[in-house]
């Protein structure tokens, strides 16, 4: 959440206009009647909400239409996951992705406009993996010019600090909302990634590890573990995207590059019941029509419409 705009006279929500974990637990139980299998909390940042762990307990009870637990995981700064792992993993929550885009705390820093070291990071993903949230998952940014040269120390570092217990996957950087400046000259395609790590470390393809999986895989042929990439601006995976998004005022997204979302809020507080509320995710899903990734050569930088994306900071990546 950019600084320049989210400041101290920034005006928020009032917490009243929140979804209540009840009422994020109810639509969780509809998408999931629906056929929904994994479940993921992001951000800005989920630590940061309060009781989330109570959210988590919730959420954890739900079953797939098949009688099975849900995949429930939760993507985070990092910043505060050493202090709450373990209430994490008590509450229900299986798995963590942690986003760090450079092991030299002066690039992390200025790419993520925060003010914590990547010690604290590292320090959650240890703690993470020593309480049972794993297969840990890092998700790198990569912009040309900023910090492509990390991109074999941060292979190296996860190969030999955590023994292919940890996923690395490294993200096209992507123009999603306005306030990121993205220039497609600054995109890495995912190919290059490929390519500078298997001139250090040769690498294998592997299969998707499910349907409508983001990211390409990656094996060490040594069988140091694997990486992946997420090649979003490069070769868009808009026909297979099985994904939807809610925000945490109830607007529901089915695109992460979406101008709108769909007020599920006012549904959830009218007094429709669960049929009439799954009907309608039912009729938004099956008449879903975005594909921006595919369609943005053909494009300019906005949506053609006047409309403003929504940020990547609102309904998370």
């Amino acid at each position: 959440m950019p600084k320049e705009v989210f400041d101290k006279h920034y005006s928020f929500l009032p917490h009243s206009s929140l979804l209540s974990f009840e009422e994020i637990t109810r639509v969780a139980r509809l998408f999931v009647a629906h056929g929904v299998q994994k479940l993921r909390l992001t951000g800005g940042e989920p630590l940061l909400r309060k009781d989330l762990e109570r959210l988590i307990a919730m959420l954890s009870e739900l079953r797939t239409v098949d009688g099975a637990p849900l995949d429930l995981t939760l993507t985070t700064n990092g910043s505060l996951l050493e202090r709450k792992a373990q209430a994490l993993k008590d509450a229900g929550l299986q798995r963590v992705t942690v986003s760090l885009d450079a092991l030299d705390d002066t690039i992390f820093r200025r790419m993520n406009d925060v003010d914590f070291p990547v010690a604290d990071v590292l320090a959650g993903i240890e703690q993470a993996m020593r309480v049972g949230l794993g297969p840990v998952k890092v998700n790198m940014v990569v912009k040309r010019g900023t910090n492509e040269h990390e991109i074999v120390p941060m292979a190296r570092f996860f190969r030999e600090n955590f023994g292919g217990a940890v996923v690395l996957r490294f993200i096209e950087y992507m123009d999603v909302g306005a306030t990121n400046g993205w220039r497609m000259d600054e995109v890495l395609p995912s190919a290059e990634v490929v390519k500078r790590i298997g001139e250090v470390f040769p690498l294998e393809a592997a299969e998707a590890s499910a349907p409508g999986e983001t990211a390409q895989r990656w094996r060490y042929r040594d069988g140091g573990g694997e990486v992946g990439v997420i090649s979003s601006v490069t070769q868009a995976f808009c026909r297979d995207c099985n994904r939807a998004r809610l925000s945490t005022e109830g607007k529901l997204f089915m695109c992460l590059f979406a101008d709108h979302g769909h007020d599920l809020r006012a549904l959830l507080r009218s007094g429709h019941d669960d049929a009439q509320i799954s009907a309608a995710i039912g009729a938004l899903w099956s008449g879903r029509d975005d594909r921006y990734s595919e369609l943005r050569g053909a494009m300019a930088a906005d949506t053609g419409s006047g409309q403003r994306r929504v940020e990547m900071h609102y309904i998370g990546g």
